[in-house]
């Protein structure tokens, strides 16, 4: 198989989250909200390899005719974002105005947030909170909070998207990798089992979400509070 061949398959891979996409948006429009989550959850593992598998076959050079970056663009606005908040709204979990409020401020700031040229910090990492909607919006499905608690956390994380605060990519953060990539590959286990047993208020499954989450929220904010050893600024 040809270089050209390979990294054009990478694209196709990465096309595949659209479709993802339209199942998880087509189990939401039915209120099948276990179905959305897990179409959610396999088109959050696409887009956790898809990266990898780009930068190994050299897309950029071997298929240079489609942009594979604004491709992952498109289907994380719609897998991270859309679809999640029009469940949030559609879900009943937040009352009357605070549900609008919810999805104007969840669409609103993460499309302002998905074309800032500031996003990405020198490790990788990302700067403010990287509109992960997918993953709140499942634990807020697990947990079930009292509406007013699920709009304080929507409030304080889009304030948080334009704030100097770091949080890690699992992927490509290379310091403390060996511990947040399996705490994210944890955290999509817990998300599957979670949506698979319907959200069960006594599956262990919540517990395994509120951990890894919590991991993957504050690490990048505690890199920079501490110090890395070998004195490489964060």
């Amino acid at each position: 198989m040809s270089l050209s061949m390979r990294a054009l398959l990478v694209h196709l891979f990465t096309a595949t989250g659209a479709v993802f996409a339209m199942l998880a948006m087509l189990a939401a429009a039915q209120t099948e909200w276990s179905m959305m989550f897990l179409w959610l959850v396999i088109a959050f593992f696409v887009d956790g390899i898809d990266g990898p598998l780009a930068r190994r076959y050299h897309v950029k050079h071997y298929a240079p005719e489609f942009d594979g970056v604004l491709l992952d663009l498109i289907i994380d606005y719609l897998t991270y974002v859309f679809i999640p908040a029009f469940a949030l709204f559609q879900s009943g979990l937040m009352d009357g105005w605070t549900g609008w409020v919810a999805i104007i401020v969840i669409t609103f700031t993460s499309a302002m947030y998905f074309c800032d040229t500031r996003m990405k910090t020198k490790d990788n990492s990302f700067l403010g909170f990287p509109g992960c909607w997918n993953m709140v919006v499942l634990v807020v499905f697990a947990l079930e909070p009292n509406f007013w608690v699920i709009l304080a956390l929507v409030t304080v994380l889009a304030v948080a998207m334009f704030l100097p605060l770091k949080f890690v990519h699992p992927v490509r953060t290379e310091r403390w990798r060996s511990v947040t990539l399996p705490m994210a590959l944890a955290w999509t286990f817990f998300a599957g089992w979670a949506a698979w047993v319907d959200f069960h208020p006594e599956s262990w499954a919540h517990w395994g979400l509120v951990v890894t989450s919590i991991y993957l929220l504050f690490a990048g904010i505690a890199q920079q509070i501490i110090p890395p050893r070998n004195g490489k600024p964060v």
